[in-house]
């Protein structure tokens, strides 16, 4: 297994709850676009035009993550932090409700489950939002995870599997006779094995030894995010902040149950830059001031900047490469967290050679080959 993270970690254990003998190969486990997500599993909220197949894809996953969680929080002993909470998308303006009444008809013409929301409806949902609200919609389905609890919990589910972690990065994919043979750890040392399972984010095009026709076009969007926390008053603590996920047109707040708040995230094509910008905490700040105000009473516990791996056509790489033994599970974009029940069961049925989920048809690394060919790759 090369990566370490939510996708990684998932698809290891499953592999070996399977039966399948797993070595996770990544040199900081579980840090890089899982840590700097947030942990919002919203595929209702954030269905997008043009993207119906993705849309199945998560709704499966989402339907998948209270079973999931239940049986990762009992094999690792540690809390997921897993809640059904809803999100309340809202409008701050006249052209933000606009927006999002072009959003709603879509929703409706998908039969996804949401309600239109009035302004006044929406305060009376969530009495902190700003009193100048335009509108809103309410999806009840939508739930969240604590994705740094995610990781640990996998990372020691993963551990009491038996699973095995090479504390190094992934060098190159060893091949022989036109099939995998194995991982060189940059370093020296390598592990010999029949399949290889790449799943690194966007460091997964740079690993070499994979043909050009065969590796993944991937570029990195960077996304910056805010940690906040309620302060505690001396004789109590302070309740959440809102109840429900809240997310306008262009930020987010996920809100956790101890008061904890996740403010993003911000979309640049900047390359591999992961720098925390001063013009990207104000906007994230200024944006989620406008949709509710008491966000600027919270301490600012954090900055962090993570690279999500993107696709030529935003849908992530599932399935058996071209190259034999060779399976990729990687391009999971701004889904990754929420995508990780799928893709680990995926992974688990293509390692131990039965028929993955029938609804990651459509998202086979072997789609992208003809535009490979050329060897244009992104490192």
């Amino acid at each position: 297994m090369i990566g370490g993270g939510a996708i990684g970690l998932a698809s290891a254990w499953k592999i070996a709850q399977g039966g399948g003998r797993v070595v996770v190969l990544d040199d900081a486990v579980g840090r890089g676009a899982s840590w700097a997500a947030a942990g919002m599993l919203a595929p209702v909220t954030e269905v997008h035009h043009g993207e119906e197949a993705l849309l199945q894809l998560n709704l499966e996953s989402s339907r998948m993550y209270e079973q999931f969680s239940a049986e990762l929080e009992d094999v690792s002993g540690c809390s997921v932090g897993y809640r059904r909470c809803g999100t309340l998308l809202v409008a701050r303006d006249k052209d933000d409700n606009a927006a999002l009444e072009d959003l709603y008809r879509f929703q409706l013409r998908l039969g996804l489950p949401v309600e239109r929301l009035r302004s006044t409806e929406c305060r009376e949902v969530e009495p902190a939002l700003a009193p100048n609200v335009r509108g809103g919609i309410l999806v009840p389905g939508d739930h969240q995870v604590d994705n740094r609890a995610l990781i640990a919990a996998l990372e020691q589910a993963c551990l009491r599997s038996g699973i095995q972690f090479l504390r190094a990065r992934a060098s190159s994919v060893d091949v022989k006779n036109e099939r995998v043979s194995g991982v060189t750890a940059t370093g020296g040392g390598s592990i010999k094995c029949d399949q290889v399972v790449l799943a690194a984010g966007v460091w997964s095009g740079g690993i070499g030894g994979i043909p050009d026709e065969v590796r993944p076009p991937l570029r990195p969007v960077k996304g910056q995010l805010l940690h906040l926390r309620k302060r505690e008053s001396k004789s109590s603590v302070a309740a959440p902040l809102s109840g429900h996920n809240i997310r306008g047109v262009d930020v987010y707040l996920v809100v956790r149950s101890d008061g904890r708040v996740v403010i993003g995230a911000t979309s640049e094509e900047q390359g591999f830059d992961q720098t925390v910008t001063a013009g990207g905490v104000f906007g994230l700040l200024r944006d989620a001031y406008e949709l509710v105000p008491g966000v600027t009473e919270l301490e600012l516990t954090e900055t962090v900047a993570g690279l999500r791996p993107a696709t030529p056509d935003n849908a992530p790489v599932i399935g058996a490469a071209a190259l034999d033994g060779l399976i990729m599970a990687t391009g999971h974009y701004r889904n990754g967290i929420l995508l990780t029940p799928v893709t680990g069961a995926a992974v688990a049925a293509l390692a131990a050679g039965i028929a993955p989920p029938g609804v990651i048809e459509g998202f086979s690394p072997r789609r992208f080959e003809h535009t490979m060919a050329g060897g244009q790759v992104l490192q």
